[in-house]
């Protein structure tokens, strides 16, 4: 009745595994008991959890890369402790199929769980604002791209108590996924978590390509929109094209662990490097499918703290679609070891340096942005210059790497790993950071506290400089990745180094933590009542803060590049208008909420061979769909005297004068 499924699953031996278990479920009940002590599972339940309204729904996405974030994290600490005390003699205090556990959980939680919530979270708050918006085109799919995420991600922490995770890394490379060498149920796991995600990616990707393409304010052409509405649209650009490569890859690994098939076997016509070929058809795009949300965060933010318009605008646009491009011409650079002939070597070798060119278009467009600014140090800006210089080095030994003789030698080594966290922490997460301190008080309506974020920010820093650096070292040294231990003395002192870093990046979130209770503890003195708080360029604060469901009262016309900045010089800011219309916005409905948990109980089913609870999850997600699809009582009128009423409050209650001294 239940599969493979038994009191075995649960792993009681390992004290490591069962005390996060037990920590994590404590921490789960602590926050239930939290919300029916207040009484608050009604509010929750019906304004945020079968909530429409994008900027909820992308606040819910910060909240599940932050979360995940720190499972990844604790992920990262284990294997650089693992290594640190694991030299000589010693075995350290992991075992070899423990650790392998956990490096395939840190890049699959990282990548898949932590960097595509938080990206696609921040476009969720800011992208329909800033093309003057009401809301996405299509806001029962966002809702269902969340909860199809969050379905995945809870597979993955169910795992680390019932069961096991995959043993063959985030990429999941054939053979080591086939039934003959992964038996367990851990790549089931891997499999139907990054399936079901990736469906929810995918739907969200069509739903934002739509709604930036169809649903601008009047006068926004295209090279009038702002920087970070550039990138999200060629990233939803690459995921349209890249993640039905990851669906139909999966899906073959499955038909050959579930139905005996022999796509990716080593024998009966099976293919194993096809696998490869497939999975970095993804794999290399959705570097820069995490990657160009953070360069059109960047432009955002260093325009708005240099006090001038974005150096460069329209080369910022054709290196962003260059980038888009070229980031499907460049896969093979991940196999040059596996026995490609020299002129397909060459050719994606000269690929990969060229990819080069359009990102120093834009490094260089940020420093001219910056040159004779009256740059504002915040914490924003804080993380943008981090960036700027710590990016430029894994942009640099990326080139390297774009050699394929380099390569050949350096391939698997250490120094592999610092130039890939080399270029994703820098061009990625600390874009996110800068954006979730950016557009922090427009989404809740209060900034956070400075000081905090600008100790966060140098322990992040730091430690990512003392983490990775001595990677490069011990990769020269020729230390290979994915080691649980090891024999050479010499390697030990630089990864003790590494493990201090790590520390430090822990002291960091420790930091980001207690930065989010002050700012929340202090929210009356960090409020934000004007919706402007850094004097912004984009029509994302012309709404107020946090924005009505509806966003803008009346469409916003837009007449230039940096469209809100426009209007403040011309003192036309803050219209009113003669009269306002009545407003119609999609219902909150719990389908989305349901398909999602419904996904969640199917793919547990599927991983444990419960063949009943699968059919029925199945079946159950159907009826929901076709629930869905019957009900004609999807919108709700805000009539236009109650649209009024809001809006006469709003400028009644705003610091006028503090506006019109600045």
């Amino acid at each position: 009745m239940f599969g493979k499924l038994g009191l075995e699953a649960i792993p009681y031996h390992n004290l490591i595994t069962m005390s996060a278990v037990v920590g994590a479920a404590l921490l789960g009940l602590v926050i239930l008991g939290l919300v029916t002590y207040y009484g608050k599972w009604t509010y929750l339940y019906k304004e945020w959890l079968t909530s429409f309204d994008h900027k909820k729904i992308g606040i819910m996405y910060i909240v599940l890369a932050l979360v995940m974030l720190l499972r990844g994290f604790s992920d990262a600490i284990l294997m650089r402790s693992q290594q640190a005390v694991a030299a000589g003699g010693s075995l350290g205090y992991l075992s070899p199929e423990h650790f392998n556990q956990i490096f395939s959980a840190h890049g699959s939680i990282m990548i898949i769980f932590m960097a595509m919530p938080f990206l696609v979270g921040l476009m969720n708050i800011v992208v329909p604002q800033q093309i003057g918006a009401r809301d996405v085109a299509f806001p029962f799919l966002n809702s269902l791209s969340l909860w199809l995420t969050t379905a995945g991600a809870l597979l993955i922490m169910v795992s680390l108590g019932v069961g096991e995770f995959s043993q063959a890394g985030w990429s999941g490379y054939t053979p080591l996924t086939e039934q003959q060498y992964s038996p367990g149920v851990g790549v089931d796991y891997w499999i139907w978590s990054f399936q079901i995600a990736g469906i929810g990616t995918t739907l969200s990707g069509i739903n934002f390509l739509v709604t930036i393409l169809k649903m601008r304010a009047p006068g926004m052409t295209p090279m009038r929109m702002p920087l970070f509405v550039w990138t999200s649209f060629c990233t939803m650009v690459l995921v349209v094209w890249a993640f039905p490569v990851l669906t139909a890859a999966l899906a073959m690994i499955t038909l050959d662990r579930y139905l005996g098939m022999h796509f990716f076997t080593n024998d009966l016509g099976g293919n194993m490097m096809m696998y490869a070929n497939l999975f970095w058809t993804w794999g290399h795009p959705e570097v820069y499918i995490v990657i160009l949300p953070a360069f059109g965060i960047f432009s955002e933010v260093v325009a708005t703290f240099s006090g001038k318009r974005l150096f460069g605008y329209g080369s910022m646009v054709y290196a962003t679609a260059a980038i888009t491009i070229l980031s499907f011409s460049v896969w093979v650079h991940h196999f040059f070891t596996m026995g490609a002939s020299p002129n397909v070597n060459i050719f994606f070798g000269i690929a990969t340096m060229l990819i080069a060119i359009p990102t120093g278009v834009k490094t260089f467009n940020w420093l001219f942005t910056m040159y004779r600014g009256r740059i504002r140090f915040t914490t924003p800006m804080y993380w943008a210059l981090g960036f700027i210089v710590t990016f430029a080095i894994g942009g640099s030994s990326g080139v390297m790497l774009a050699i394929p003789p380099a390569d050949y030698v350096l391939h698997n080594s250490l120094f592999l790993i610092a130039h890939f966290h080399n270029v994703l922490i820098p061009g990625a997460l600390f874009g996110f950071m800068a954006g979730y301190c950016y557009w922090f008080p427009k989404a809740t309506g209060f900034r956070l506290q400075e000081s905090w974020g600008k100790r966060a920010f140098w322990c992040w820093q730091i430690g990512f400089m003392l983490a990775f650096f001595p990677l490069y070292v011990l990769g020269f040294m020729g230390m290979p990745r994915r080691l649980a231990y090891y024999a050479t003395p010499a390697w030990h002192p630089p990864l003790l180094v590494a493990a201090l870093g790590t520390a430090v990046i822990g002291l960091g979130i420790v930091f980001l933590i207690i930065q989010l209770l002050v700012s929340i503890k202090e929210r009356q003195a960090l409020n934000d009542p004007t919706g402007d708080p850094w004097d912004g360029r984009t029509l994302e604060w012309m709404t107020e803060s946090p924005p009505q469901v509806y966003n803008f009262a009346t469409k916003p016309v837009v007449d230039d590049i940096d469209a809100f900045m426009e209007m403040k010089e011309k003192g036309a800011a803050y219209p009113r208008p003669d009269q306002y219309n009545d407003i119609e916005m999609p219902k909150n409905a719990p389908h989305g909420l349901i398909i999602g948990a419904l996904a969640f109980g199917f793919g547990f089913a599927m991983i444990w061979y419960i063949w009943w609870l699968a059919g029925l999850a199945a079946l159950g997600m159907l009826v929901t769909v076709i629930a869905r699809s019957m009900d004609d009582d999807i919108h709700y009128l805000i009539p236009a005297a109650e649209v009024a009423r809001i809006e006469n409050e709003r400028f009644a209650s705003w610091p006028w004068s503090r506006r019109e001294s600045t």
